[in-house]
């Protein structure tokens, strides 16, 4: 099982995306919104840790995959503009791929605890 944190994932991507965009130029405006949203991603799990509520835990984690979503548009207009390549693309989105899968089960995970029926009387 993969037992590496989002917030290290989006660590790591947030790096790997700095890394491919420092050397573009004429972009600036892209690439802000790229840093931007990937860095939140990490942002946000991070403070779903101290969340003060089911409720507020799985609002931080959403938000976090909203970014997500946001860092995959941003690649998107990147590699169209031909400022990053189409292996750093692919390597990029896979990476932020894995994230959202991981965000989508932490949040199933908890909604479908917080909708468990529990009995009202003891089981027989």
């Amino acid at each position: 099982m993969d037992k590496i944190t989002i917030r290290e994932l989006s660590i790591d991507l947030t790096v790997d995306i700095t890394k491919v965009c420092d050397p573009v130029r004429g972009r600036s405006i892209f690439i802000n919104q790229l840093l931007r949203a990937c860095s939140s991603i990490g942002a946000n799990a991070s403070e779903a840790r101290y969340a003060q509520s089911n409720a507020d835990f799985i609002n931080k984690l959403e938000i976090a995959l909203k970014e997500c979503n946001e860092t995959d548009y941003w690649l998107e207009i990147l590699v169209r503009t031909d400022s990053i390549s189409q292996d750093d693309y692919r390597r990029l989105c896979n990476k932020c791929s894995h994230i959202k899968r991981k965000l989508i089960a932490s949040i199933t995970t908890v909604k479908n605890r917080k909708n468990m029926q529990y009995p009202t009387e003891p089981l027989p």
